[in-house]
């Protein structure tokens, strides 16, 4: 897809227009899994819709994951959606691609620096500081389950 002569995979910009992008914003490359899943309904969801989008500025989005996961292939599309839905901004989102070794551990940009051992992990950060982090299997989809923590966060506050 190009948006405005930019080539784009769910939006976000890929080829040498991402390569110019920091590193640190941008991570090694884009994932595929986090084009938003178009049968995802935001009608459904409207809190998780709202808390995600009422993240101020001070607020990142860090997610690892891999193309070739079926817990990544099952869980990033709909919060990929529910990112979409909120408007998230891309340039505080930053995507992680990591590579799985055989023994089970985890190899790519910052793992060992967030201690990711398990796929998809999403860490919100906010101001620079970890608030709160979906590890894989917690039971219920990304977005529902960080959108929980944070209320919760934004509540005690």
């Amino acid at each position: 897809m190009q948006l405005g002569g930019q080539d784009t995979v769910g939006g976000r910009l890929t080829g040498s227009e991402a390569v110019k992008l920091p590193t640190l914003l941008r991570g090694d490359m884009t994932l595929e899994t986090m084009v938003p899943d178009p049968a995802w309904d935001a009608d459904a969801h409207p809190d998780v819709v709202e808390t995600l989008a009422g993240l101020g500025e001070e607020y990142v989005l860090l997610v690892w994951g891999d193309d070739g996961c079926k817990d990544c292939q099952a869980l990033l599309p709909e919060f990929g959606a529910a990112l979409d839905a909120a408007g998230f901004p891309d340039e505080r989102l930053v995507e992680y691609a990591v590579e799985r070794l055989p023994e089970g551990k985890k190899r790519g940009p910052k793992v060992p620096e967030y201690d990711i051992e398990r796929i998809p992990t999403v860490v919100v950060e906010r101001g620079g500081e970890e608030v709160a982090r979906f590890v894989e299997d917690e039971g219920m989809p990304i977005a529902d389950f960080l959108a929980e923590r944070l209320a919760e966060i934004e509540a005690s506050a």
